[in-house]
């Protein structure tokens, strides 16, 4: 095992901690990102999809990284690249504002 991350049955897992990878059900769909941080809704809904065990950060393995604005940017631009930036009056446009606070500032609650 990895000092990065600790496998817990669900029983342990508690809101706030983070997934060390992703989560996939039991036909391969994936359920959850790697890097997601759970919830209690989310929590009390993983026995559904026949979950009982995660591999979670240790919380002594520090933060997760800050995603790379850059990198963030150069995805939006992929994303909206049949769409002009300053196009907000369309539906295509409002789904970009809130695509792009979403990804470059999470904290603000998008």
């Amino acid at each position: 095992m990895s000092s990065a991350y600790q496998h817990l049955a669900l029983v342990d897992v508690r809101p706030g901690m983070v997934l060390s990878d992703v989560l996939l059900d039991q036909q391969g769909q994936v359920l959850l990102p790697q890097g997601a941080v759970l919830t209690a809704a989310i929590i009390a809904l993983l026995p559904r999809h026949g979950v009982e065990r995660l591999a979670v950060l240790r919380a002594d393995a520090g933060a997760v990284p800050a995603p790379d604005q850059a990198a963030q940017r150069a995805r939006l631009a992929q994303l909206f690249r049949r769409h002009a930036e300053d196009d907000a009056a369309l539906a295509t446009g409002v789904l970009r504002q809130y695509v792009a606070r979403y990804r470059l500032d999470p904290e603000s609650g998008a």
